[in-house]
């Protein structure tokens, strides 16, 4: 099992427990009105029965004012075996278009891989069901933004999974910076650092023989053979299925930061810098990596650290203004001035963010969602075009990196951030002259049209060539 830090442990894998952890996005939440009628409960099909879909059991499963009323998965045994714990014993079904043709079924969740979370959701919606879409909400930007066109086309709600949107401290924090506390921000940053190890040597694999290959793959290309050991989770670190640990727990600090600072779109322009280092595997995204944002006045910075070491100073999240910043972790914030004088710990009621989606299914309020899908598609985008800067890089030393984002004129801290993870890798004893970090390009972007300006090739991947039947549809095919 790869290893990772407690805090991305429990974010991943604990929902239970986090429910109940102080600063959680359902701590002191208040709860949504339940109803008891069986004429308003809604039946729920959950869509990927692992990890995310055994979550939204425990979530779901206790209400009263819905039933999960069906289980799919491509692996029939993880399916099944799921279906089996839920006492009313949802019926299992492995291909998820019999679950859009039942008209029984109110409302999905979207628990699969990546690669599936958009067509899934906009073959639901165009089948006149609502949407629960765990996060990222896409594989790709074309892709997310067709998704949210559903949405309006065919009046459906859909809430993206970015559940930390609806933490007690965040929403006091997003009032903070409003109410001109921190002054103009300048900068936003962001730091993944759980460890995780190596996923193994490319090998000649066969998927589970309870997979159905063909529906597992779906949009993505089948992959014969697979090459990762780990069939069912380590295709997060490959760019046909996942987007790496940006895609994985960036996104949702990215999400936290956007509600916090108020910023919109997706900035003027990114440049990215990243390696996969200290490891000896088969897997394609890095493990170490720094994405410039440029969004004028301010700079939003992503950073991952999955190799064992030093953290950021200031800790996960950092949020500078004229006049003070905060600093901490997800779901625990604190405000200081400018010289550092801690002022408050932030504190706040958080909102019933699965609660808040039933509510607004059965009211067609948009309004009373918590995360809904189009600002989860914005905070995705924000990992795809980092992603994108990152996979036309070419190795470079540190001083030309430097001069990179010199010329890109970004806030000084991601100089030092640069800094800090030359000196985190040369801790790990990686050198950087024979294994370099691969500098992207530093791409202007047109961030109303979602596309890049002048740059064709990074053009080329705000989509994918989809394999047949499993094809996202055009705005006009929608």
């Amino acid at each position: 099992m790869t290893r990772v830090s407690r805090r991305l442990f429990l974010q991943e894998t604990l929902l239970a427990a986090a429910a109940a952890a102080p600063g959680s996005a359902w701590a002191a939440a208040e709860p949504t009105k339940q109803s008891a009628s069986p004429n308003e409960r809604l039946n729920m099909a959950i869509i990927g029965a692992r990890i995310r879909g055994g979550q939204h059991v425990q979530v779901f499963g206790g209400r009263r004012d819905c039933a999960i009323t069906h289980i799919c998965d491509a692996d029939s045994t993880v399916g099944e075996q799921l279906a089996a714990k839920i006492p009313n014993k949802p019926k299992f079904v492995q291909d998820m278009r019999r679950i859009f043709d039942d008209k029984s079924i109110d409302v999905v969740t979207i628990c699969t891989p990546n690669h599936w979370h958009s067509l899934a959701a906009i073959w639901a919606m165009q089948a006149g069901k609502d949407v629960y879409v765990e996060k990222p909400v896409s594989h790709n930007i074309g892709e997310g933004r067709r998704m949210v066109q559903a949405a309006r086309k065919y009046n459906r709600i859909c809430q993206a999974g970015t559940q930390h949107r609806a933490n007690g401290v965040h929403r006091a924090a997003a009032r903070y910076v409003r109410e001109g506390k921190l002054g103009r921000v300048t900068l936003a940053y962001s730091c993944v650092s759980g460890t995780r190890g190596s996923i193994g040597p490319a090998g000649q694999y066969s998927p589970p023989p309870t997979v159905d290959y063909d529906l597992w793959s779906g949009p993505a290309p089948m992959e014969i053979p697979v090459r990762r050991k780990s069939f069912h989770y380590d295709w997060h670190w490959f760019w046909n299925w996942g987007g790496g640990e940006l895609a994985n727990n960036s996104v949702h600090y990215v999400d936290t930061l956007r509600l916090i600072t108020g910023l919109a779109g997706l900035g003027r322009g990114v440049l990215c810098l990243g390696a996969r280092l200290g490891l000896d595997d088969c897997a394609e995204t890095p493990n170490v990596q720094l994405a410039v944002h440029d969004f004028g006045p301010a700079t939003l910075v992503q950073e991952i650290r999955n190799l064992k070491g030093r953290r950021p100073k200031h800790g996960s999240i950092y949020i500078a203004g004229t006049e003070g910043y905060l600093a901490g972790e997800l779901g625990r914030l604190c405000a200081y001035d400018r010289q550092g004088n801690e002022l408050l710990e932030l504190s706040g009621p958080a909102l019933d963010h699965f609660g808040s989606f039933l509510e607004a299914v059965r009211t067609r309020n948009r309004e009373a969602l918590s995360a809904e899908v189009e600002g989860g598609h914005v905070s995705t985008s924000l990992i795809h075009v980092a992603n994108i800067s990152h996979r036309l890089g070419r190795p470079a030393s540190p001083k030309e990196i430097q001069e990179a984002l010199e010329a890109r004129k970004t806030h000084p801290y991601a100089m030092e951030m640069l800094e800090e993870i030359c000196q985190y890798l040369r801790d790990r004893q990686i050198d950087l002259e024979k294994t370099p970090l691969a500098l992207g390009p530093s791409i202007e972007i047109d961030s109303d049209r979602e596309n890049f300006i002048g740059n064709p090739a990074a053009n080329t991947l705000l989509t994918r060539d989809y394999r047949r039947p499993f094809v996202v549809p055009a705005e006009n095919e929608l």
